[in-house]
């Protein structure tokens, strides 16, 4: 997509790109839940993941989304949609959903701003106070910030806003 020049912040399309691919699985595998900032996790094991590539005022958003198999053996669970729901969607068809949610999602996100994507995200996310590990420490999820930062709470009390970077649920 091209960004236009009063559009949110860029780096925000992750989390429009993940809550436009929460609502397509969830009519396979309700339960799924968004791990910030774009993966989608059923039950802790990973179901989808997306990503973001920006070549001068074009971003390429690329899905990942286990429909017929996941692989095993990794360094953490991973899960396909046949395996939750028993039948693996056709691609196609999901492709076709997610297009149409996406346009959707990205003209509410240029119309109405970060705001609606915020709350749409963490409605969809794991449950504040989640315990999470990230490269800048570990602590409680506190929500995000009004640039989608996530924030992580820390155990000696201190906030520490994380903008970039791995996240794990531990």
């Amino acid at each position: 997509m091209r960004l236009r020049r009063d559009d949110p912040p860029a780096p925000t399309l992750a989390l429009v790109a993940a809550v436009a691919l929460h609502e397509v699985v969830a009519i396979y595998a309700p339960s799924t839940q968004i791990k910030w900032p774009n993966d989608l996790l059923f039950d802790g094991a990973k179901l989808a993941g997306i990503l973001l590539e920006r070549e001068g005022e074009a971003v390429i958003l690329g899905f990942g989304v286990n429909l017929a198999h996941h692989p095993d053996g990794l360094d953490r669970p991973a899960t396909s949609i046949a395996a939750l729901a028993g039948i693996a969607p056709d691609p196609a068809e999901l492709t076709e959903i997610l297009a149409r949610n996406l346009s959707r999602w990205l003209a509410r996100w240029r119309q109405e701003g970060l705001e609606i994507v915020l709350a749409a995200w963490l409605a969809a996310a794991h449950p504040l106070g989640t315990p999470l590990a990230t490269s800048e420490g570990e602590g409680l999820f506190e929500g995000l910030d009004e640039t989608g930062a996530l924030r992580l709470r820390l155990a000696d009390g201190g906030l520490r806003l994380i903008q970039a970077g791995d996240v794990f649920l531990t």
